[in-house]
């Protein structure tokens, strides 16, 4: 068995296989990948926590916008106008040399038009009917070549 094993090493492959200095690219081509390796995983990592910072930012942003628009409104309940327009409505009050007709309810909504909500009735599909998909090719196919066209 050792002779074997001395007659592969000596080999002229084999030797070149363990020749120090390939045994040194070895080494050193592991390390890069190692390195490779380690920058990868952390440009992953850095990928995935820039995209939780932008969207916190994004976040914020609309935070921001909603509290200025909330402090317009603030701004907005506080003058005169709208304490003017509260007390019209509210209180059925007017500025002068204005009249308020008080019309109710019930005559209001009697001229208006009544709306029923119609029930939609889904219809079963016929055996000559395409489905989704069939049908917007072949509409589209139809469009394409000019079959469709307008004044045909």
């Amino acid at each position: 068995m050792n002779e074997n094993l001395n007659e592969i090493a000596k080999h002229p492959r084999v030797k070149q296989l363990i020749d120090v200095r390939n045994i040194g690219l070895y080494i050193f081509g592991l390390l890069v990948l190692a390195i490779t390796w380690s920058g990868a995983k952390t440009n992953q990592t850095n990928y995935q926590l820039q995209k939780k910072i932008s969207n916190l930012n994004q976040k914020n942003d609309v935070a921001n916008l909603e509290n200025e628009n909330l402090k317009l409104q603030n701004k907005f309940l506080q003058t005169d106008e709208f304490l003017d327009m509260a007390a019209r409505r509210q209180f059925g009050k007017a500025a002068p040399g204005e009249r308020v007709y008080v019309i109710p309810k019930s005559v209001a909504l009697s001229y208006t038009s009544k709306i029923v909500p119609t029930p939609t009735v889904l219809k079963p599909k016929t055996q000559n009917q395409k489905s989704g998909i069939t049908q917007n090719l072949t509409d589209w196919r139809e469009f394409l070549l000019g079959h469709n066209a307008p004044g045909n």
